[in-house]
Parts: C-alpha cells; structure tokens; sequence
C-alpha cells in the first residue's frame, strides 16, 4: 500500500497534476484500490526486470571490453598459460569454453582455467571464447570474444639440416676428408663406462657444411689405463675437421706406442707412495709432464706432417685438443690430463659434492685468444708446464670433456666452471630437467644412452649453434 501510493504520487509530480487539500481522501482512496496496487506492482516488477537486464548487460559488455592476453606459444613447445580470471570483469563469467583451439593442437582445461597443449602451427591466430554471466538463464545464447593466439615458429625449425656430403660420391669424400655429421658411442672403459656423442653445430648445418670436431677413446687391457680425447676444428680454418681427427687419432697413437710396462711399473709404485706419504711429489710431476707433453707435441707433429705431405699451411688445419688418462688402483683413481684452447675437463666426486676443473682455458676477449695444438709456441711457452693436471681421488661419479658447443650454451662463461652449483645444474640438465624434457639415463645396462646423449645435444640455446662434443665417463 505505502510503495503504490509512493509510486501514484512520484508519478502525478512527473505529469504535473496537482492533489489539492479537499483531494487528499479521494486520492487515498484510489491508492488503495486493487487494480491500481496490482498495477504499481506488475510496474515495479517491470523495472526490476529491466533493470536486471541492464545490468546482464553492463556485465557482458564489460567482459567484452575488457582485455584478456593469452601468452605466445611456440610451435612443437610444450605450452600451459593460466588466464587471468580474476580481474573484476571476468569474476562475473558464469561459464567459459573455448572454440577450435584442437586445430593449434590445443584445449582449454576449465578446471585451471588455462590453455594447454603443445601447438602444432605457426600464426597469429583469433580465438573465440564464448561465455555467459552471473544472472543469466542457463538456456541462453553464449556471448563470444574475440582473443589473439600468437604461435611463434620453433626457432629449431628455421635452420636447414644439409647432408655435408649430400649427393656426393667416395671419391669426392676421401678428397675432402668427409667424416659423418653425427656420431655417438657407447663402451665399457676398464672399470668405467664412456658415453660420448659429437655433432655439427646448426651453422654448420644449415649450409651443408662439415662438422669440425672430434674425439677418441681407448681402454688399453695390458697396463688398466684408458684415454679419452676431444678436440674442437677452429670454424676459421677450412681444414680443422681433419685436424681434430689427427689430433685426437695421434695421443691414442701414442700411447699405444709409448706406454711401456717398465714405466707404468715405475710410475704405479711412485703413485703408491704419493697415497701413503701425500704431499709434494716431483717424480709424478715428471711422469705427468714428459709423457703427456710428448703425446701432446706428437699430435702437433702429425697435423704438421699431414700438412707439409698436402701442401697445405699448418694454421689450415687449427684445432684444440684437450685429453684424459685414468686409471682405477686399489687406493683409488689417477688422472692426468692436457688441454689446449677453450674445452673444458670436469671432475665430479662421488656424491656430487665437489668439482674439480682439470684444466685451465685458452680464453679472450677476442677470438684470438684461443690456442691450438697446430700452433708452435704453445710447446715453447713459459705456461706450457701448466697446461698438465693430476689427480688421485677415491672414486668419482662423472669426468667429462667437452667442446665449446657445450660448454657456452651451458655454462656461459670460464667462472662458472668453478662452481659446483653449475655442474650439478648441468648433470639435472642431462637427466631431464630441461625444456625438452630430453633426458640421459646413465645406467651401464641402458643400451639406448649413446641416443639419449646425441638427442639431448639438440638442445636450443640462442646464440650457441656451434658443433657440440661431449665425453662423460661415468
């Protein structure tokens, strides 16, 4: 009764019509009368309705102006990006489903409000969420919105993969000392097991060029000890993938020469003691320098031979070499190494709580920082006796050698090589905490790790598209 005749009054002011003193009964009355109560009513209902319809409204235009970003994708890159719903706007959406993202190769989960998948072409792409607001009737049309979707082409897949020897016969390969663009292995190595695969860079494979480097490895049964070799063809020099073969083929060579029992014996019995007295040790000292030197500087002799019987200048033939020889005792593991140029050799202990960098780096400023085994005055250099490590260690999880490839896309820069927190990244790295989920199983009984290691390798990292070698003993 109060709300009708609030209404009739509101009403008779907004028209003009004047309710004088001698009025006032009557206009009681007719407040009071049932149709005109029913009326007032049905008219308030009216506006509660239009009033409701204002607001659904105001919400989905509200929805429809608001901006929603959906994150880029890349193409056959696993993709998940939570939409952000809880903007006011979108706190008013009731339902939600998006249309034709299975032709991207992905969905929308409702329950994380996110869009998963992993994206299957290249765009930028319109997508429609259709949707509904609080207020409105479940059988209702759905309202859509207009969303961009930008794919990214996978930057692996805009580099080509030329054969370096495509369409090419024998004879043309053995001219040009063509060797295989990939290669992987694994063996036993005595008491240890070696998985090692090497790999031409995308640079080099993106115009059918050769990969540069190289490595050896060899388990010699008569004295227990094994060699391991790495070496990188600088990307200058346009004879460097047969340089690094020569180099790597030549320390191999020479231990098989020149390893002889009278001194191993020695050196066995001098390593004996240095693990019961420790210290100092000269003799080691000497053994490590005269043997690893002579494998070194005849690797430099063989490149350089190689050279002078082709006619072609040694620096044709530029190449790092880096190598290991280890050998398990009772009281533990030896191992010596030499390194020339920018590879690093690791050395992680047993439980991963320790890293030991076996050699030091040939690093600049500029490219001409790097040393190569073909250069001369390395033999003649004040640091060359510092070129040679040594080692005794109970036992240890992983020893590794690597090229550049590597090591700049995964450690970036020459001090972080010191920091165990790295090398315990990269070891995660190898078992699978990556963005490829590229994963390397190290068990000896696992006869797929050599595969494991070469697809892990195919890795991206911007900027680091060199040829990729990596040896792990483990």
């Amino acid at each position: 009764m109060v709300e009708t005749r609030i209404y009739i009054e509101n009403l008779f002011k907004r028209l003009n019509i004047q309710l004088p003193a001698n009025r006032q009964k009557l206009f009681e009355q007719f407040t009071s009368e049932t149709f005109n109560v029913e009326a007032v009513k049905l008219i308030m209902e009216k506006h509660k309705i239009i009033m409701e319809n204002w607001e659904l409204k105001v919400r989905i235009d509200d929805v429809l102006a608001k901006q929603m970003v959906i994150p880029n994708a890349t193409v056959a890159k696993p993709y998940q990006a939570t939409l952000d719903f809880n903007q006011s706007e979108f706190q008013e959406i009731s339902f939600v489903e998006f249309e034709g993202l299975d032709q991207y190769g992905l969905s929308f989960n409702p329950e994380f409000k996110r869009i998963e998948g992993t994206p299957k072409q290249s765009g930028d792409f319109k997508v429609k969420m259709n949707f509904k607001v609080l207020g409105e009737d479940e059988n209702s049309a759905l309202h859509t919105k207009i969303l961009s979707l930008l794919i990214n082409a996978n930057p692996k897949s805009l580099w080509k993969n030329i054969a370096s020897d495509d369409q090419k016969d024998a004879a043309w390969k053995e001219e040009n000392y063509w060797k295989a663009d990939q290669v992987e292995d694994f063996r036993q190595l005595g008491d240890k097991h070696i998985v090692v695969s090497s790999k031409r860079g995308r640079s080099h494979a993106n115009i059918g060029a050769f990969r540069e480097d190289d490595y050896a490895f060899k388990h010699f049964e008569a004295n227990g000890w094994s060699i391991v070799c790495v070496a990188d063809g600088a990307g200058s020099a346009k004879l460097a993938r047969q340089g690094s073969k020569l180099a790597c083929r030549a320390v191999v060579e020479y231990f098989e020469q020149h390893f002889t029992d009278d001194n191993l014996k020695s050196f066995d019995k001098t390593l004996f003691h240095h693990h019961q007295q420790g210290g100092d040790n000269q003799q080691i000292s000497h053994f490590v320098y005269n043997n690893l030197s002579k494998a070194a500087y005849y690797a430099h002799k063989q490149i350089e031979e190689f050279a002078d019987g082709i006619e072609q200048p040694l620096k044709d033939f530029h190449s790092t070499l880096i190598f290991a020889l280890f050998k398990k005792f009772d009281f533990g593991y030896a191992i010596l190494t030499f390194g020339v140029g920018d590879c690093p050799i690791g050395l992680l202990n047993k439980d991963l709580t320790e890293i030991k960098l076996m050699n030091w780096l040939d690093v600049g400023e500029f490219s001409g920082g790097t040393r190569f085994i073909t250069m001369p005055e390395i033999f003649s250099s004040e640091k060359f006796p510092t070129r040679f490590g040594f080692t005794l260690t109970d036992d240890f999880s992983y020893l590794m050698l690597m090229t550049d490839g590597i090591y700049d896309a995964k450690f970036v820069v020459e001090a972080n090589l010191e920091k165990l927190e790295n090398w315990k990244t990269f070891v995660d790295d190898l078992k699978g905490n990556n963005e490829d989920r590229a994963s390397v199983n190290f068990d000896a009984a696992n006869q797929e790790i050599a595969n494991q290691l070469s697809a892990w390798m195919d890795f991206w990292s911007p900027g680091n598209h060199d040829d990729r070698t990596l040896a792990i003993i483990f």
